[in-house]
């Protein structure tokens, strides 16, 4: 597989805390130069991000990051705020408590209304699998589906673990046909994006990938 075809894939990532605008508005640069899916950035960027980016790449951006136990109307609200911002894909972090509990009606009840604000608009749905037992993982595989989400997405990569060729497998093998796999978190090698890429995911989080097409 070809750099060029590899990036397409990509959503070129800059969530660290301490990110300055201008660091923001070179992702989005580079995101542009490399061919990236989208470039995904913290929620109080969105609207001069969008601005700046002046159509050349969608914006994506995230709510509930990272620990994702924020409540249902606080989430809506971010979601909501970044749609009228301009953001185009919205990556959400689930409540991992009520998996643990098996609340997995309150689960996808958020997803559904999160998804009802995006309307057309992407919506993945991390689900942090480091922290979830395969049992769990499968059970989101369908929550995810039914709920009407667009992606699964493994990680939000400050956790305890990222992406792993094993999880995007199960997940490509009990998503519904309706959703795609962003696989996040700790890719750091061309060779591990073709793998991920080949096990399923259509989409890759990361922010090392660029950086790699720089070098060569």
């Amino acid at each position: 597989m070809e750099l060029k075809e590899i990036m397409r894939y990509v959503d070129h990532t800059q969530l660290r805390p301490t990110a300055s605008w201008s660091e923001i508005r070179e992702l989005i640069d580079d995101g542009c130069e490399y061919g990236c899916a989208s470039v995904c950035i913290a929620p109080s960027f969105v609207a001069e991000a969008v601005e700046y980016a002046a159509g050349r790449i969608p914006i994506c951006t995230v709510i509930g990051f990272p620990n994702g136990y924020s409540t249902t109307a606080t989430k809506m609200f971010e979601a909501q705020e970044a749609i009228e911002e301009g953001a185009q894909e919205i990556d959400m972090v689930i409540n991992l408590g009520w998996v643990k509990d098996r609340l997995y009606e309150y689960a996808q009840d958020e997803i559904e209304q999160i998804k009802m604000i995006c309307e057309d608009k992407i919506l993945k749905v991390i689900v942090e699998t480091s922290e979830l037992n395969t049992k769990e993982k499968i059970k989101l595989c369908q929550i995810v589906t039914d709920a009407g989400a667009d992606f699964i997405k493994t990680s939000t990569g400050f956790a305890g673990g990222g992406a792993t060729f094993a999880d995007v497998e199960l997940f490509n093998e009990h998503i519904g046909p309706n959703v795609q796999i962003k696989a996040a978190g700790g890719i750091s090698s061309l060779a591990d994006a073709v793998k991920f890429i080949e096990l399923g995911a259509t989409r890759l989080g990361t922010s090392r990938l660029v950086k790699l097409a720089k070098a060569l």
